[in-house]
This record gives C-alpha cells, sequence and structure tokens, in this order.
C-alpha cells in the first residue's frame, strides 16, 4: 500500500470525526474508537522473530540489514536475552530487568559506542549466567529497512547452554507476525533444529528461511545444500515446498553496507531478502490492518447514522405519538435487560466450570511432574558409584531438567487454556452479539427507520507489542540437616537414605513449581472473564445509551425548544449525507481490494 492509500484511511477516518465533533453531543465514545483507529493504523509494526542455532550467523545477518555492526559478535551473547530492533532517530538502547530497577537507557554518538554499551549486558564476560537479571534488550537505529514498521527481534538461540531458552522462544513467538529461521551449510540443517521446526511450524502464521554462508560453497555445492534443505523440511517437516528459502551472505552483505558497495550487497543475496521484507511482509500487514480499520470504521458510522435517523424521526414525529412509543421502547428494554442478566449468570458458571477444568490439570500435571523428575532422580542415581552419593549432584541433575520442562508445560498449558476459554466465551460472544442486535432491531422496527446489522463478531483489537516472559522455576533444594554419622552409614543404606530425602525434596518441587503455573493461569481464567463481563455490561449499556439517548434527546427538544426543530433537521439531514458518502467510501474502497 503506498502513502497516497495511508493518507485516503486517515484523511476519511479525520472527516468523520469532524463531522461527529459537529453534531451537539452524543458521539463522544464513538469519536473517542475513531481516533483510536487512526492511531492504531498510523502505528501500525510488523513483528519479525529471528530464529537460528548457535553459531548461525543471526547477529551478522542482522548487522547487515540494519547496515552497521550494532549487535555484538565478537563474544558469545547471553542467549536468554531477546533484542527487539525498531526504528529511532539516533542510536540508542534500553535494557529492561526483571526486578523493579529502572531501565538502563543510553544514547550513541555512533554504532560502536551503541555495541559497547550492549556488551556490558549481553556478554557473558560482563554478565555472567545474567547475574544482572536483564530481561530484553530494545535497540533503536534510522535503518532503512525499520522505517516501514518492521520490527525485528533477535530471540534466544537454539543449542545454547540453557535449553528452557528454546521452550521460552516457542512460547513467545505466537505473539509475532512471522520468523526468519537461519540456517547454512556446517552442517546444513541438524535434528535438534529440524525439532525445533516442527514446533515452530504451529506457532507462527507465517515462516521462511535464509541459508546463510553460501559464499564458502560453488554453485554446484550451493544447489545441492538448497536441494536437500527444501527436502528435510518438506518431508521431515511437513513445511510447503514453495516456501521462501533465501541464499545469502551475511558477511558479504555487512561489508557491503559498511562500504557502500551496491554491487557485493546484490551479490550477497540480501538486496532479495531486503525487498520481501519491506514490499511484502511489511505491507501484506498493512494491507489487512488496512481493512480491519476500514471495516470497523464503516461499522461505527452504520451506528452512528442509526441515531441521526432516530433523532430526525423523533423530531418529525407528532409529540404524543413519540411518547407513546418511547414506553413501548422502555418496556421492550426491560426484557433485554433480564436477558442479560440471565447471560451473565451463565457466564458466571462458566467462569466457575473452568477453574474446577484447571484443578483437574494441575492435578494430572502433578502426577506427571513427579513421574518426570524420579525418572531423572533415578538416572542420577543409577550413573553414581556409592562412593559419590550426595545430594549435590542430585539437585544439579534436577536442576538442570527443572526449567525445561515446566516451561514446555507452561506453553502446553497456555494452548490448552486459551483453547478452553475460545470453546466457553465463544457462545457468549453470540449471544452478546444477537443481544445487542436485538436493541437496535427493536428500535428501528419501533420507529420505522432502516436497520442494518453490524457484521463485526467482536471489536476491533488494538496491537499488543509482543513481550518476553522469563519464568523463574523453584529448582533447588531445601537441605535438611543430617548427622556426623550419615557418612559412617553402609552404602546400601545410605543410599536408602538420601533417595528418600530425595524423593521428598521432588514432591516439594513439584507442589512449589505447578502451583506457580496453576496460579498464572488461574489469574488469566479470570482476566478473560472480567474481560468478557466488562465487555458484555459495557456494550449493552452504550448501546442502551446510543439508541434511548438519541430518542430521549430529541423528545427534549420538542419540550423545550420546539422552535428550533426545523434548523436541527436540515443539520442533522445534511450531516447524515456526509456519514454516509464517508461510509460507502470506507466500504466501497474494501470491496474493490477484497476483489
Amino acid at each position: 500500500m503506498d502513502a497516497s492509500e495511508k493518507n485516503d484511511v486517515q484523511v476519511l477516518l479525520e472527516q468523520t470525526v469532524e463531522q461527529l465533533n459537529g453534531l451537539e453531543s452524543g458521539f463522544s465514545r464513538e469519536i473517542s474508537s475513531l481516533n483510536e483507529l487512526k492511531d492504531r493504523f498510523l502505528t501500525g509494526r510488523f513483528h519479525l522473530a529471528v530464529l537460528g542455532q548457535f553459531k548461525r550467523g543471526k547477529s551478522t545477518l542482522l548487522n547487515a540489514l540494519l547496515g552497521q555492526a550494532v549487535l555484538p559478535t565478537a563474544v558469545v551473547p547471553l542467549t536468554a536475552i531477546p533484542t527487539f530492533i525498531q526504528a529511532g532517530q539516533e542510536f540508542s538502547a534500553k535494557v529492561l530487568f526483571e526486578d523493579k530497577k529502572p531501565p538502563a537507557e543510553y544514547t550513541a554518538s555512533d554504532s560502536n559506542k551503541l555495541v559497547d554499551f550492549l556488551l556490558k549486558y549481553v556478554a557473558e564476560t560482563n554478565n555472567p549466567a545474567n547475574q544482572l537479571n536483564v530481561r530484553q534488550v530494545e535497540v533503536y537505529h534510522p535503518a532503512e529497512i525499520l522505517r516501514n514498521g518492521v520490527v525485528l527481534i533477535d530471540t534466544p538461540g537454539i543449542g545454547s547452554t540453557y535449553k528452557h531458552n528454546t521452550e521460552a522462544t516457542l512460547n513467545f513467538l505466537p505473539q509475532c507476525d512471522a520468523a526468519m529461521f537461519l540456517v547454512s551449510a556446517d552442517p546444513p540443517i541438524t535434528e535438534v533444529e529440524i525439532e525445533f521446526l516442527k514446533q515452530v511450524r504451529r506457532k507462527i502464521p507465517k515462516l521462511f528461511f535464509i541459508l546463510n554462508k553460501v559464499d564458502y560453497l560453488n554453485e554446484q555445492e550451493k544447489e545441492e545444500i538448497l536441494s536437500f534443505v527444501k527436502k528435510v523440511i518438506s518431508e521431515q517437516v511437513g513445511v510447503e515446498k514453495e516456501t521462501d528459502i533465501f541464499c545469502v551472505s551475511a558477511r558479504l552483505g555487512l561489508q557491503a553496507r559498511e562500504n557502500n558497495n551496491s554491487g557485493l550487497w546484490n551479490n550477497s543475496g540480501l538486496d532479495k531478502v531486503e525487498t520481501y521484507l519491506i514490499d511484502f511482509l511489511a505491507n501484506k500487514k498493512t494491507e489487512a490492518l488496512r481493512q480491519a480499520v476500514r471495516k470497523k470504521a464503516a461499522d461505527i458510522l452504520t451506528d452512528v447514522l442509526m441515531q441521526v435517523h432516530l433523532s430526525v424521526k423523533s423530531l418529525q414525529m407528532p409529540l404524543e405519538d413519540l411518547e407513546k412509543r418511547l414506553k413501548i421502547f422502555g418496556e421492550k428494554l426491560a426484557e433485554l435487560e433480564r436477558s442479560k442478566l440471565s447471560e451473565m449468570d451463565i457466564l458466571e458458571g462458566d467462569k466457575k466450570r473452568t477453574h474446577e477444568f484447571l484443578e483437574e490439570h494441575s492435578e494430572q500435571l502433578r502426577q506427571k511432574s513427579r513421574t518426570y523428575l524420579k525418572g531423572v532422580a533415578e538416572e542420577t542415581f543409577s550413573k553414581l558409584e556409592p562412593e559419590q552419593l550426595n545430594e549435590d549432584t542430585i539437585e544439579n541433575s534436577l536442576a538442570e531438567a527443572i526449567p525445561g520442562f515446566f516451561e514446555h508445560e507452561m506453553g502446553k498449558s497456555t494452548e490448552i487454556f486459551q483453547d478452553k476459554m475460545r470453546q466457553v466465551l465463544g457462545p457468549h460472544r453470540e449471544r452478546l452479539n444477537k443481544l445487542i442486535g436485538s436493541i437496535r432491531q427493536t428500535a428501528a422496527e419501533l420507529f420505522d427507520i432502516p436497520y442494518q446489522q453490524v457484521q463485526t463478531v467482536q471489536d476491533f483489537e488494538v496491537e499488543k507489542r509482543p513481550y518476553w516472559v522469563s519464568h523463574q522455576w523453584a529448582r533447588s533444594f531445601q537441605r535438611i540437616p543430617r548427622g556426623m554419622f550419615d557418612k559412617l552409614l553402609p552404602s546400601g543404606f545410605r543410599k536408602s537414605q538420601l533417595t528418600k530425602r530425595a524423593m521428598e525434596q521432588i514432591n516439594e518441587l513439584v507442589t512449589q513449581n505447578v502451583e506457580n503455573l496453576r496460579w498464572a493461569v488461574y489469574q488469566n481464567i479470570d482476566k478473560s472473564f472480567i474481560r468478557f463481563r466488562s465487555e458484555l455490561q459495557g456494550r449493552f449499556e452504550q448501546t442502551l445509551i446510543a439508541t434511548r439517548g438519541a430518542i430521549d434527546a430529541a423528545l427534549k427538544k420538542r419540550k423545550e425548544h420546539s422552535e428550533q426543530i426545523t434548523g436541527e433537521l436540515i443539520r442533522l439531514d445534511s450531516a447524515r449525507i456526509t456519514l454516509e458518502e464517508i461510509k460507502e467510501a470506507f466500504i466501497s474502497k474494501n470491496q474493490r481490494r477484497s476483489t
């Protein structure tokens, strides 16, 4: 979508707001919604996660796309820390922490100084095992590729020291719009990458591939490896054969940008990647957003025009007739109010049943966790000689196993309860839409005005920026004091005692971690029901106020300012004509783009 089309949407939204501001009152909610739509449209972003195994060249690729070295490549970065790279007027960065410590912010005069700043937080040598509790890093850069709303997200890599980072990345991906996966020729693709891709494919709406380091290959080798990668991801991962795979040299691409060498840039293959990102991915999302904004704006205008029609009809009909119809309308609304209260009772019952489902799920997870962790402990015991038996060894093996296991279960539980909430709230949403439609239809039939059903199933959602969650899983034993004679016990009896204590500790760790996971899901369930209950109440009240408010306002004018009725009718009819033209513009342009 070009700038003129984008301006066209903005102009239509601004014209609508101008018309509503020209009317006396009653449209503040609609004006607010239209302004939110405009802000959402103008700030649309495309979130692209960059994935890859350790040493595949992710940082070099990102630096090449940015045009200069910004992300550290000379050291091993902490793969636990994601980096969000977005448009900015100058080189700057913000480091966010897990605790309540305020962000560390820095503005640099050049990219080298920005790299030096980042090294303080992402380099293993400066921040070993992430002792600084860094949650994520945000980098702001004036690169051309970021100006159209593309946000590059360098995610924790697979094959890192911390296995749970892979699970954390998988849990994060559904928030993104697309993912770019790097492979290279050394080796072309590993079993770890294949297993990771199988899970990525279910979680990301758009996936494409980069075959990096092709400058080390001759043409025949490149074609053989490309064919091999396509075959593997098609047969073993289930990726469509038409999926894009770009052959690039990130190293040459970075050299080209640093030396302003357009020929080398084209030879690096990154020119095709850049064009794809800007001209296809970002614009495709913007086009979808544009259509959604037009549809929502047209829906808002449908409501507005109904209120205008009600006002006109109420001003035109005899006063006695108006009062009679308003009384009938009030009786109908009382019936719909009872239906709303009944719906809220059903909603509360579904909330209780969802909590019960959570308790059943949590108990199953406790049993699964105990079995898994006891298996880890038993495997560790089987590998130890009697003189090697100690709690430190058992604790270390469990500490390594716990984060990855529970991060995986957190992701699975999130998916289960997202599906559960869709199943539970879906019928409620349908009934809510029918209830809202009944208010409008009743008013339309009673006052003999045009009625058009709003097709939007739910409100247009304001974009939420992806956020990274790092869970703190309990994995340390609470040491049980033991007597000095423990070391003198026979090895068999000592092993039995150590096994008993380990199993007790495992039960405690399972209780803590499952409860942490259960509580997080419990809160999400409650928030979902609270939001929906608020939506049900709010949309009902807003529709009621919009319809009855238009009639009440007209009645008041009839009684207090009868001499101004003719002028008011002329003003409303003029606004109606203009708003209908704007609505038609929103709808017709959407229809032309979709055909």
